[in-house]
């Protein structure tokens, strides 16, 4: 019969024996993880990087009709991403802050442009009213447009921590909104704006001369003989119907995604959008100065439509004589108030 103290070394065998067994359990994982090697088959790293600098697709494999929903990796995606986040918000700041500082440094160094012989009390009507509702209805709608479209660049560095991530992210909801919906009236705007004023806006000797002269802008009281449009005003004219084209077409595929063949032409004319936009909004900020603070008497045109007659002289000496032809109005007097067309 075993003694006592062979039964107890048996026993303690046994514990030590099930205690390497549940090790060697628990640690079987970690054993074959850390002895597992790749084969040669396998997506080694050195190719990876390579296909991102060749600029390949990395895809997989799908059970859906869509291909493009195969695409794992899109290196030009980081390219995309790089753009938005970091160079254009440079080009905005650039272009719109430069803008506004050119304008301060002309206001304080030129001052406001005044009519030279002072108002005369009599008015010329220069815009009806179809044309003044045309304007300003393409006018708010781009500056809803503007605003909205700044916020996807700018509000999260300079709304966000103001107002908060609430308030941000409603005022971002609504934006959207309004910048999907009001596209359409602007580009309806820019069609009408189109087909009233291009015979107006077109090219012509004189205003070669007027550009030569800087339209007078420096000079006091001595502006460039112009017909209805300036040639100033005929360059934002194309700006706005060029520069308007190329928002709206753009614009376009973003509003329908799935226009586009795949997603780096939809990539492509989100960078169009963007970028177009940012002059954009520069341009018409010099367009803004003008037509308010920097000229007096130009509000008027679009105000009430009606211009005081001798700022319609200095300015645009032409049309005032082609409306005194159309009207029979001796050229000291004041021509009837018909559209200027």
């Amino acid at each position: 019969m075993p003694s006592s103290s062979s039964i107890l070394n048996l026993a303690g065998f046994k514990a030590l024996l099930a205690a390497f067994a549940l090790l060697v359990v628990v640690a079987q994982p970690a054993t074959a993880q850390l002895s597992f090697k790749p084969t040669a088959e396998a997506v080694q790293e050195d190719k990876l990087l390579n296909a991102l600098k060749e600029g390949d697709k990395i895809t997989g494999r799908i059970s859906i009709p869509d291909r493009n929903a195969a695409n794992l990796i899109q290196p030009a995606g980081r390219d995309w991403r790089d753009f938005h986040r970091s160079k254009l918000p440079w080009i905005g700041g650039i272009a719109i802050l430069g803008m506004l500082a050119v304008l301060a440094i002309f206001l304080m160094m030129r001052g406001r442009i005044r009519v030279h012989q002072g108002l005369s009390g009599r008015t010329i009507l220069r815009f009806a009213s179809f044309e003044r509702f045309t304007h300003w209805l393409t006018a708010s709608c781009f500056i809803i447009l503007a605003l909205s479209g700044l916020n996807v660049s700018f509000g999260r560095t300079l709304i966000l921590p103001l107002f908060g991530a609430d308030a941000f992210s409603a005022m971002s909801a609504w934006a959207k909104l309004a910048h999907n919906y009001l596209a359409f009236p602007f580009m309806l705007g820019l069609v009408v704006m189109f087909l009233i004023w291009i015979k107006d806006n077109i090219p012509a000797k004189v205003d070669l001369e007027w550009i030569k002269q800087g339209g007078g802008i420096l000079a006091n009281g001595k502006h460039p003989p112009a017909r209805r449009f300036n040639a100033g005003q005929k360059g934002i004219f194309w700006i706005v119907i060029i520069g308007g084209a190329l928002m709206s077409v753009s614009g376009w595929f973003l509003l329908f995604p799935y226009l586009p063949d795949n997603v780096t032409e939809l990539q492509f004319w989100t960078i169009i959008h963007a970028v177009i936009a940012m002059l954009f909004i520069a341009a018409m900020l010099a367009h803004i100065y003008i037509g308010s603070i920097g000229m007096e008497g130009a509000f008027d045109a679009m105000g009430t439509g009606e211009v005081d007659l001798n700022w319609a002289k200095e300015h645009h000496a032409l049309w005032v004589e082609e409306q005194h032809k159309k009207s029979g109005a001796p050229s000291d007097r004041t021509p009837h108030a018909v559209p200027a067309e």
